[in-house]
């Protein structure tokens, strides 16, 4: 019988907005495994408990949900005017895939904490009491996210009254500005409207023609009206993820959308994708129960949203997403702005399958095109075990 020892890798298991995650200093990974290719995605798998077939992810760290299935690097940063590099790694629960082409926005509240906690931000910039702003460069998109993060009597302030829909328990506001968060013209997908269009027409097999507003902020995202497929915008998870037909049609629309925002060149390409492009579906504002039994009032809200992560919908939102929304809602014309009663905004209250969720966006337009300076949003993060994560030896 063959016998080797279990790799012990230092690591720190953490809460980030409606997420949690495996998080690792580049350093402390196997030398194999701090470069990307394959070594290193055969360690995040096996960290994670992926790939299963039964899709409960036992014999690993995972959750068995696209938000729990998550890891992240981070390393002192080399690049000006930033404390730390941030690397997210969405693991596929029951396919041996690690996808790199997106950011976590929930994780993304959890990285100044852990950049403190490491010491890799120069203790002479943290504040014994009050905030420490963090400069994190966010390295799957190329994108600079400041992270204010509480700080009482030298250390992080992990507890406190903030309330987060989606998270049982109330924890310490830490605020994210997500810095020019549309896509670059030469960064891939194009520009923040890949077509030039506030409003596309995709052809979807079985459906036809479909209105949807394809936008690359915060994480490339389709959105499409709720009406049209079928759905009031108030659904939650049982009614979308116990229906084999409707993920089928919500994929197929992603696929679509990722071809005509220029991620990926034919829609068979999707399922090597799946952490980018989002979908989205949006309706006016309804009242409806949350998950948590919360009632949400119409009254409260500016829209209702429903996304789908990694083949599922999502118990809250994705916290890149919400960017996305924010984004699309401060630009008139846009289905998100639309669902939101239409006019100029620079913030949007959404309700969401857990409670609700307020996003800001600045948006200005320059010389006919749409220019989005910031995009801003609360979560909160929090350690929930440190140590070290032990796997079998896959081989490094």
């Amino acid at each position: 019988m063959n016998h080797s020892p279990q790799l012990r890798i230092p690591a720190t298991y953490m809460r980030g907005g409606t997420s949690k995650g495996v998080f690792f200093s580049l350093q402390d990974l196997p030398e194999a495994a701090q470069l990307p290719g394959p070594a290193r995605d055969a360690l995040m798998l096996r960290v994670i408990g992926s790939p299963d077939p039964y899709e409960k992810q036992i014999d690993g760290m995972g959750g068995a949900t696209s938000s729990t299935s998550k890891t992240v690097i981070l390393a002192r940063s080399t690049r000006p005017e930033h404390d730390v590099d941030y690397l997210f790694g969405q693991v596929a629960i029951d396919k041996a895939f690690v996808d790199w082409s997106g950011n976590c926005g929930n994780l993304s509240a959890a990285v100044g904490a852990f950049a403190i906690h490491s010491g890799l931000v120069d203790a002479a910039r943290l504040p014994a009491d009050g905030v420490a702003v963090i400069r994190v460069w966010q390295a799957n998109i190329g994108k600079t996210i400041l992270a204010h993060v509480p700080m009482r009597d030298g250390q992080v302030q992990e507890t406190g009254d903030f309330e987060l829909d989606g998270v049982t328990f109330p924890a310490a506001e830490v605020q994210l500005e997500f810095l020019d968060p549309a896509a670059d013209e030469e960064g891939e997908g194009g520009s923040m409207f890949p077509t030039g269009r506030l409003v596309d027409e995709l052809q979807v097999p079985g459906l036809g023609t479909l209105q949807a507003t394809l936008i690359n902020a915060g994480i490339p995202t389709v959105f499409i009206n709720a009406r049209d497929i079928g759905y009031s915008g108030s659904e939650l998870q049982p009614d979308i993820n116990g229906d084999p037909k409707a993920l089928a049609l919500l994929e197929s629309i992603r696929a679509i959308g990722a071809v005509r925002m220029g991620l990926i060149a034919h829609v068979d390409e999707a399922q090597r994708r799946q952490h980018t492009p989002k979908v989205a579906f949006v309706a006016p504002p309804a009242s409806y129960t949350a998950s948590s039994g919360k009632a949400v009032q119409a009254e409260d809200i500016d829209l209702l949203v429903r996304a789908v992560s990694m083949g599922k919908l999502h118990h809250a939102m994705m916290g890149t997403a919400a960017v996305a929304i924010g984004t699309a809602a401060a630009i008139p014309g846009t289905l998100v702005n639309l669902a939101a009663g239409g006019g100029a905004r620079n913030a949007v209250r959404f309700g969401h399958p857990s409670g609700t969720l307020r996003v800001g966006a600045e948006a200005v337009q320059v010389n006919g095109q749409w220019q989005v300076t910031r995009a801003i949003m609360s979560r909160s993060a929090r350690v929930l075990m440190e140590g070290w994560v032990r796997v079998p030896d896959p081989g490094l």
